[in-house]
């Protein structure tokens, strides 16, 4: 069975890299690679010219790889991408250190104005102990009243019941 049409076309390109690729091992200078690359482009397009009666009816044409860059090209490309890269990461690496730091030392000024607050508050606990402390006698004697009046309480309210015993009896005396 003959290959016809786009088989046909695909077969003759296989045919032919071998030859390309084997010219292409061979270090040849990039300009007379592209030249031998345009002239196999040249060979591989084949068209059918149109004849007036065809009615607009195309041939296929041999589809042909682009030429390969230059490998020096090629390398230096990938060097500047890796460097884009590159200085991205480390870029984003600053950052992070960058926001690290001023993290850092939010916290550093928040624990100063804890370290204020505490000290504050332990100045003023002092203070209190010590005014509590120079208050103590008055609280002792304020206490030493309190015992008094509970117990001149008490002796009002046993005076209190013995007048009235003594009233009862002065009452229960009377009528006789």
């Amino acid at each position: 069975m003959a290959a016809t049409g786009d088989e046909a076309a695909a077969m003759d390109s296989i045919s032919r890299e071998p030859a390309a690729h084997s010219t292409a091992s061979s270090p040849p200078t990039s300009s007379s690679v592209q030249a031998e690359r345009s002239d196999e482009v040249a060979e591989n397009l084949v068209t059918a010219p149109k004849k007036p009666g065809d009615g607009g009816v195309e041939t296929a044409e041999e589809a042909v790889e682009p030429a390969e860059p230059d490998i020096n090209e090629l390398g230096t490309d990938m060097f500047e991408k890796m460097a884009i890269f590159l200085q991205g990461e480390l870029t984003g690496t600053c950052e992070d250190y960058r926001l690290l730091e001023n993290m850092n030392k939010l916290t550093s000024l928040k624990y100063m104005e804890m370290k204020d607050i505490s000290i504050n508050i332990s100045r003023n606990l002092q203070d209190l102990n010590n005014k509590y402390a120079s208050l103590q006698p008055y609280l002792d004697q304020i206490n030493k009243i309190e015992e008094q009046v509970s117990a001149l309480e008490q002796a009002a309210y046993k005076l209190d019941a013995y007048s009235k015993k003594l009233e009862a009896r002065f009452k229960k005396l009377e009528k006789r």
